[in-house]
């Protein structure tokens, strides 16, 4: 995807709307569920999404020089959602994520979801609603969201090694609720991610 990306932010750079829209397609749902866990607003998500992509495509002689795009789009939501709620940025800046809502998807087309019975299904997603609400956003963007700890660490601005720890408080927790003995074993796709 990381080509990909690159062949859009040139195409983006070209003035190809088309591009603009396959980029806004790739990432609308997870800043939007990103901002929303900062603003506690749907409406306000949604706008300021909106708005990072209008200033996306005004500033796009620019988007060549930007290294990594994803890093840049929640960099930018993060702020803008901060700056949107400027009366209690003071206090978000230091509790920014206490109420994060992440639904774990269940399809049951595959065989390994197939094992996953509803009451287990139900007791992983009790587990990730009671991690710590840092745990918890720090869970959510590297399972959910599929971003690295060097990405993760960039956006939140803390250690890789803060996002380390807080990922195996994040596994522990969720094998203990499902009774799993041996996090490395299990096959719920839950261990923490390469660090890389």
């Amino acid at each position: 995807m990381t080509n990909n990306l690159r062949d859009i932010q040139l195409g983006i750079a070209a003035g190809n709307e088309i591009m603009l829209s396959e980029l806004y397609k790739a990432f609308h749902n997870k800043l939007r569920h990103f901002s929303r866990a900062i603003t506690r607003s749907n409406e306000i998500a949604e706008e300021v999404v909106d708005d990072i992509f209008v200033k996306l495509w005004n500033r796009r002689d620019k988007i060549k020089e930007i290294e990594n795009i994803t890093v840049y789009l929640y960099i930018a939501v993060k702020n803008q959602s901060l700056n949107r709620l400027s009366r209690k940025a003071k206090e978000l800046v230091t509790e920014p994520f206490d109420s994060i809502e992440i639904e774990l998807k269940y399809s049951g087309n595959n065989a390994d979801e197939l094992m996953i019975t509803k009451e287990m299904f139900q007791r992983m997603q009790k587990a990730v609603d009671d991690l710590p609400p840092r745990c918890k956003m720090i869970f959510k963007l590297v399972r959910e969201d599929g971003l690295k700890y060097k990405e993760v660490s960039q956006i939140l601005n803390i250690a890789v090694n803060t996002i380390d720890v807080q990922m195996a408080i994040a596994v522990k927790r969720i094998c203990a609720a499902l009774h799993l003995e041996k996090p490395n074993k299990n096959r719920f796709a839950i261990s923490p991610k390469k660090k890389s």
